[in-house]
């Protein structure tokens, strides 16, 4: 079975503290994850290494829903986080490991990604606009700053 990498980067206006919760907390990870035409629910999530989660994505248009789970394996506070992906669909076999990188930067955080072991039936441009599309949801989230 082949397999893809995909590795993203991307700077942010915030603080690797806002960038790092907004990976581990449900409500936000529903909120920007799914890429544009789709809604997220998170079904469950332990945010600790060793802890499990599971979420889903729904096509709006279509109704279909896919669902995906994985383990933490390491998480360094506003610095780190590795985990797995593994697909319901099991015409979307093995593991995808994925590593988030967070770095404090004069202007917020850097962020890179690497995803590792995509099953080889995702398209890869598929992927990387998947994943553009997450990152600007992302930035939505985290880059304002509102008090109050």
């Amino acid at each position: 079975m082949s397999t893809h990498t995909v590795r993203l980067h991307r700077v942010f206006a915030a603080k690797p503290e806002k960038v790092y919760r907004a990976f581990l907390d449900a409500d936000a990870k529903a909120r920007w994850l799914p890429p544009n035409g789709f809604t997220g629910k998170v079904h469950a999530m332990d945010a600790r290494v060793g802890g499990k989660y599971k979420m889903s994505f729904t096509n709006f248009t279509t109704g279909q829903s896919h669902a995906f789970s994985g383990e933490y394996l390491e998480l360094v506070p506003n610095e780190l986080l590795r985990y797995t992906d593994t697909f319901d669909d099991p015409n979307l076999p093995g593991e995808i490991q994925v590593t988030v990188t967070l770095k404090q930067v004069s202007v917020g955080t850097e962020l890179s990604i690497v995803q590792e072991g995509l099953p080889s039936v995702i398209p890869l441009d598929g992927c990387y606009l998947g994943w553009q599309e997450s990152l600007q949801n992302l930035a939505r989230l985290v880059e304002p700053d509102i008090e109050g």
